[in-house]
């Protein structure tokens, strides 16, 4: 049995330190079996059964469960009856994932043999600790498909010290955010588009005193939650030009996102949120709402005048199309409102990976496992797991399929977590880059695609890109999670804050932050940047 020395968590959570232990207990105890590579199939011919995780959003369309529903269905007959594998889905709310899946990961019995994540730093986690199967073989035998399909530069982002133990999706669409604001309201106020922080203080404080759209006392000027897509703008924005060396020592990579805790600017933009909350700007209870669910809410019902919001989202998820229906006449804009000092309007973009596919070591399944990912980057799977049925869910025009804006609700349903079910990839895979980009910009309705068009635009313009080392940051995958909650802390407690009270919350949030695994990440990262260089 091979042994796995824990390695001290200084003063990460307690919550943290204890999965942990779950965790590496689980992969001493199973690293030793043989039968992480097996099939799992047995002699007498008895069905495989393979487990698959999947998010759930809470979204789930009437007629369907999150486990049962077209594309579960689609998959059992076209993958798993032919192969005498009973697929079964295992849900993990999308807003906790990190969480429940360290708890299936500790639990052994309960994990599912496919498991993924967008959060580097539990990706190497599980890989530094010996959590997970080893894939080289693997996907050399039964994922000839796969491998082709990602091809080595996407590959090579789920390798952990020259190993494989992640199968990284491939991303299509490297853009992340675009701002949206009440055009109708701008109109009857006669304002122009903000596109700096000072201009849109000015824009919410009208939208408040004036309330061009007669919302009353429910009236939000500017929507908020505590997901990434609500705040990284807005405080990317203040952020002043780096260096080489502030960008790889002070950046501060947790989970899939790169942080700018550290990074000049960061305390002036937190210092703006707590003005824009104070004068009664902001959504008063976002740090409350982890999902956005209660930002939908309020922006379909018409109260929001302005929110920043991933590419493309209020399209997709049909908040806007809720927005029209609830008032007739509303228009929200997709624009650029964050112009920093250089005259740019900068804002993170993604890596080329997408989500980190797994099959954890304690799999009985694991060759099982990879049949499954290697089917869906075979033929036509992938494109019908994506998009449907053809003249029913859409049209295929010049090679791209257009979204039928005359499709049924159940019809349209069918396919409303393709994004979750087709793990292999992430954004609307046709072919080339063209007409992959054209294929995410038309899989909404036509009267949408201009707008959508527009914010994908805006989500590619003036792009940071990630800060990468060669390998990774030790202190990141050991903090990465507790200091991802630190941060929402730090984020909520500042804004927050009455503005007499800001500096001490300011500088108390730091102290903790940098404590709780901060300063370890920063001394990491100066000693691997003076390696490099």
């Amino acid at each position: 049995m091979r042994l796995f020395q824990r390695r001290k968590a200084g003063k990460a959570s307690s919550i943290l330190a204890v999965v942990t232990a779950f965790t590496l207990l689980l992969s001493a105890c199973s690293s030793g079996s043989e039968s992480a590579s097996s099939s799992g199939e047995s002699g007498s011919g008895e069905k495989t059964t393979l487990k698959v995780e999947i998010f759930d959003r809470g979204n789930t369309p009437a007629g369907y469960t999150i486990s049962d529903s077209y594309l579960t269905r689609f998959i059992q007959e076209k993958f798993g009856d032919p192969n005498n594998i009973d697929v079964q889905f295992v849900p993990v709310p999308r807003s906790e994932e990190v969480q429940k899946l360290n708890v299936l990961m500790a639990s052994g019995s309960e994990v599912p043999d496919i498991v993924f994540t967008y959060d580097s730093g539990t990706f190497n986690r599980y890989a530094e600790q010996g959590g997970l199967t080893e894939l080289t073989d693997l996907i050399n035998q039964s994922g000839p498909n796969l491998k082709k399909f990602l091809g080595d530069e996407t590959l090579a982002y789920g390798q952990y010290d020259g190993q494989q133990f992640a199968v990284p999706g491939k991303r299509l669409v490297l853009g992340k955010y675009a701002s949206y604001v009440r055009q109708d309201w701008l109109d009857a106020l006669g304002l122009p588009s903000p596109e700096t922080a000072e201009e849109l203080h000015t824009t919410l404080k009208a939208f408040k005193e004036k309330d061009p759209g007669k919302v009353g006392t429910g009236l939000i000027p500017m929507g908020m939650s505590i997901a990434s897509a609500q705040y990284e703008p807005l405080i990317w924005s203040f952020i002043e030009p780096l260096t080489e060396e502030q960008k790889y020592t002070l950046t501060q990579q947790l989970g899939s996102n790169d942080y700018p805790t550290l990074l000049p600017g960061f305390k002036d933009a937190l210092k703006y949120m707590n003005t824009l909350y104070n004068e009664g700007l902001m959504s008063k209870d976002f740090g409350l709402d982890k999902d956005k669910k209660k930002l939908w809410e309020d922006v379909s019902n018409g109260k929001v005048g302005f929110y920043t919001e991933d590419a493309g989202e209020i399209y997709i998820s049909g908040t806007y199309k809720n927005l029209q229906t609830n008032q007739p006449g509303a228009v929200m804009t997709p624009i650029d409102a964050f112009k920093n000092s250089e005259g740019k309007f900068a804002k993170p973009a993604y890596a080329p990976n997408a989500m980190y596919v797994m099959i954890p070591k304690s799999s009985k399944n694991a060759e099982a496992a990879m049949k499954y990912l290697d089917w869906m980057a075979s033929g036509n799977n992938l494109f019908d797991l994506q998009f449907g049925v053809e003249n029913e869910n859409y049209e295929l025009v010049d090679g791209v399929p257009l979204i039928k804006d005359d499709a049924s609700p159940e019809i349209a349903g069918r396919i409303y977590n393709s994004g979750d079910i087709a793990i292999i990839v992430n954004g609307k895979y046709v072919g080339d880059d063209k007409k992959n980009e054209e294929a995410y910009v038309v899989q909404v309705e036509s009267k949408y695609r201009d707008d959508m068009r527009k914010s994908v635009a805006i989500s590619n313009t003036d792009t940071i890109q990630p800060v990468r080392f060669s390998k990774p940051i030790e202190a990141e995958a050991r903090y990465g999670n507790g200091l991802k909650d630190k941060f929402m802390e730090f984020f909520v407690k500042t804004t927050i804050s009455k503005p007499a009270d800001f500096e001490a919350t300011y500088d108390s949030m730091m102290k903790d932050y940098m404590a709780s695994g901060g300063q370890a990440i920063l001394d990491e990262r100066t000693e691997a940047y003076n390696a490099m260089k």
